[in-house]
């Protein structure tokens, strides 16, 4: 197929009339669409207005999907646990695989084509075989809770480990290794010591599995783990065992100076989502420095009860602004840096080493975007008008691993709209279990 436009290749390069050619799952070439057109006559051609690489959603909850709107305006511990952990652990499989699905679908309408995944300590494995149906790239892991935490998602420590490694034995690698796996405790407040320890043994007996958790993101969250361990919470999780360049923390919102120097030292990742730290009231995390440390620093968007949704244009707008603001200076931050915090960073959150750019051999995970929209004329910088001015909406071709996902306003392969009305019917009746008092109801 060969897809023409303007071509954003990576935060760094555009071509004005460009073209990427791709064969069967890679990018075979990229370049003027002139001579590539010559070159590869027997392609199927495609037209948009912007061809860009798929986005990466550094840190999603794909199992919330069926609780936004039920716990706004709330801080942090109060919205988990009165609403979001209530809600999941009524979740059964059915539920979990709506709320997977819908929220796989909502990516990938909206220009997302990998996720890193945090889903819930229940039917995991209903995640997973969603994110094999609909065809987005993903790094999942099953959450582990071992203390400190509601019915119905409190674990043995022993078991959660043994579930744990059995959903790696049967997915990590799946997909022709378009789906993998990451070791997921929830975080510090309900993993005791023995957990986050078995975390790290796990992740370290498989080849290419990685951890991924949260941390810092709230300060009566800190507050509360100092008091238990001592320790602030990145050192603790550094003592267990919990940063590398095979970690990727969540928010990091409140961090001091020696817990940088230990994120850049070790080489961890963070993902940052500025919606839902704005939302949740949690702090503004200090973007600006982490990268001028040399930490890499990826984009997500939490999860659909405290974003509300999972649009990664919002979230780039939203990365951009807020740093400009913490920092007071308009310089901050620019577009160039957050596409690239959307995409390269993203793929090192994720683990994958060939996507978040287009260029030859890399995983063909490409987006079509349309700017025949009233607010997006005219564009004058196709990087600018993608982190500031583009919408989830504006997406209208999704491609990952070479199979057409997404197209002119349809879900290649599955019924959207079958989607969407199991997931309201799920939603209802988890909030409903859950005794959670939702607006509306």
């Amino acid at each position: 197929m060969l897809l023409t436009g303007t071509v954003v290749a990576d935060a760094g390069t555009v071509i004005d009339d460009g073209a990427v050619v791709v064969e069967d799952d890679e990018i075979a070439a990229v370049g003027e669409a002139e001579r590539l057109r010559e070159t590869y006559s027997d392609h199927e051609r495609r037209r948009f207005d912007i061809v860009a690489p798929g986005l990466v959603g550094g840190h999603i909850h794909s199992v919330q999907s069926l609780g936004r709107g039920i716990a706004d305006d709330a801080a942090l511990l109060d919205w988990l646990f009165e609403a979001v952990l209530p809600m999941e652990a009524a979740m059964d499989a059915e539920a979990t695989r709506a709320a997977a699905e819908l929220g796989y679908l909502e990516c990938l309408e909206s220009g997302t084509t990998t996720v890193v995944d945090h889903l819930s300590v229940n039917h995991a494995g209903e995640a997973f075989e969603a994110a094999i149906e609909t065809g987005i790239r993903g790094r999942l892991g099953k959450v582990l809770m071992d203390e400190a935490s509601p019915d119905g998602l409190l674990e043995d420590t022993d078991e959660a480990l043994a579930e744990s490694e059995a959903l790696i034995e049967a997915y990590h690698g799946a997909a022709g290794g378009r789906v993998r796996y990451a070791v997921t405790p929830r975080f510090a407040v309900t993993c005791s010591e023995a957990c986050l320890r078995g975390c790290r043994d796990l992740a370290d007996r498989y080849d290419g599995v990685t951890i991924h958790t949260h941390a810092s993101e709230n300060e009566d969250e800190i507050e509360r783990v100092e008091a238990e361990t001592g320790k602030r919470n990145v050192h603790w999780l550094d003592e267990v065992g919990l940063t590398g360049p095979d970690v990727t923390l969540a928010h990091c919102v409140h961090t001091d100076e020696r817990e940088r120097k230990v994120l850049a030292e070790t080489d961890t990742v963070v993902t940052h989502c500025p919606s839902s730290n704005m939302k949740l009231a949690s702090g503004v995390a200090p973007v600006h420095d982490y990268l001028d440390r040399g930490i890499t620093v990826a984009l997500g968007n939490d999860g659909p009860p405290c974003n509300n949704t999972l649009d990664p244009f919002t979230e780039m707008r939203q990365a951009s602004l807020l740093g400009k603001v913490d920092a007071r200076d308009p310089t901050r931050l620019p577009a160039e840096t957050v596409l690239e915090m959307a995409t390269a960073n993203g793929a090192r959150a994720g683990g994958f080493d060939r996507i978040g750019r287009l260029t030859p051999g890399y995983a063909a995970d490409v987006i079509g975007i349309t700017t025949e929209r009233t607010r997006a004329t005219p564009v004058h910088d196709p990087i600018s008008h993608l982190v500031y001015a583009a919408h989830g909406d504006d997406v209208v071709f999704t491609m990952v691993d070479g199979e057409v996902r997404y197209d002119d306003g349809a879900h290649v392969g599955i019924d959207a709209a079958a989607v969407r009305a199991r997931a309201v019917r799920q939603a209802e009746r988890v909030v409903a279990e859950a005794g959670i008092d939702a607006p509306g109801s």
